[in-house]
């Protein structure tokens, strides 16, 4: 079968390997398509440090090949395989408490570029008929949004600013207007802004100076019942979520890509603000997958972009010429 592993910094390599071998418990998936994004391109690039060798993406689906997942997993199931997994059991070595608690495929631990890969049951999760395959890579996206909201609390009629304007905000946003709550997307960048409307945000606002005082009209000087920030769009102004939230409130910092990110946290301090933060969400992911099979959030403003597996080089050096690749194109790899 065919691998693309990252041995170092800018050296992504396809190799022949043997088909993963029979293990009690685990269950062989051929990989039929990878999602892949900004990040896949920082670890490719070396901007994202990375345990080398490892095979990149994060975010895949693919079809049982096997007889060796009984009845819940029959030969030929689609699945959606999961981008979050425990970390391996140290057994009875001394625990380093300093460790994360969970593995990201494709970045702390091999991913999904691969034609095949060996999976636990809680490791994937079934997916319905009525679920097209491009949906299903946005998946994980959706369900960080719904445990961001749950977090939030957000009810009916409330103000929930949203800060950050990337695929995770678009569709917090949404799913705030699906649960009746009125969000308030705020984004340094215009283009993003002007996306939301098209998706049918309402509410937008252009992170400037004028902020507050928009945020105050909207919320007829209350201001935010609850804030989101997204970490992964483009270095949004970290004070914001706190400068537009009511005393008491509550914000949820949350992201796909976990990058590193510093909060002044003295305003929320002051303002008795509680803070959370949301980076997994594979217990909603099942949620997920009925919000879209149930078409409670319109993925139509999505763009996916299907590319064979062959044009990965191209995909990649795309990202480094410095195209602004649109956060609303869903990059795809077919890998059947």
């Amino acid at each position: 079968m065919n691998v693309w592993t990252l041995t170092a910094a800018q050296r992504l390599e396809r190799t022949e390997a043997p088909l993963p071998a029979a293990s009690e418990g685990k269950i062989r998936v051929r990989v039929t398509k990878v999602m892949i994004g900004g990040a896949d391109y920082e670890l490719c690039a070396g901007l994202i440090k990375g345990k080398y060798p490892i095979v990149p993406g994060r975010f895949a689906i693919g079809l049982v090949s096997d007889e060796s997942g009984g009845a819940l997993f029959p030969k030929n199931t689609r699945v959606l395989l999961h981008a979050f997994c425990p970390a391996p059991d140290t057994g009875t070595a001394k625990k380093d408490f300093a460790a994360e608690e969970v593995e990201i495929r494709g970045l702390t631990c091999d991913g999904y570029l691969q034609d095949f890969v060996l999976v636990s049951p809680d490791e994937m999760t079934p997916l319905p008929d009525s679920i097209s395959d491009s949906d299903a890579l946005i998946v994980h996206h959706l369900a960080l949004a719904k445990a961001a909201a749950d977090k939030l609390k957000a009810m009916k009629g409330s103000h929930i600013a949203v800060v950050g304007g990337d695929r995770l905000g678009i569709l917090l946003s949404l799913l705030l207007i699906y649960q009746q709550s009125a969000p308030i997307l705020i984004d340094k960048r215009p283009e993003r802004l002007e996306f939301a409307r098209k998706c049918g945000i309402y509410y937008t606002l252009p992170a400037d100076d004028a902020l507050i005082d928009g945020v105050a009209a909207i919320t007829g000087g209350r201001m935010a019942e609850g804030a989101a920030y997204i970490i992964n769009s483009d270095g949004n102004d970290t004070s914001l979520p706190f400068r537009v939230c009511a005393i008491g409130s509550s914000v949820v910092l949350c992201g796909i890509n976990r990058n590193p990110v510093v909060f002044d946290f003295e305003r929320a301090i002051k303002r008795e603000i509680a803070v959370y933060g949301v980076s997994n969400a594979s217990d909603y992911l099942e949620t997920a997958i009925n919000l879209i099979a149930n078409k409670a959030i319109d993925l139509s403003a999505m763009r996916f972009c299907n590319h064979d597996i062959s044009e990965l080089e191209a995909v990649l050096a795309k990202y480094a010429a410095g195209d602004d690749y649109d956060f609303s194109d869903v990059t795809i790899l077919n890998l059947v």
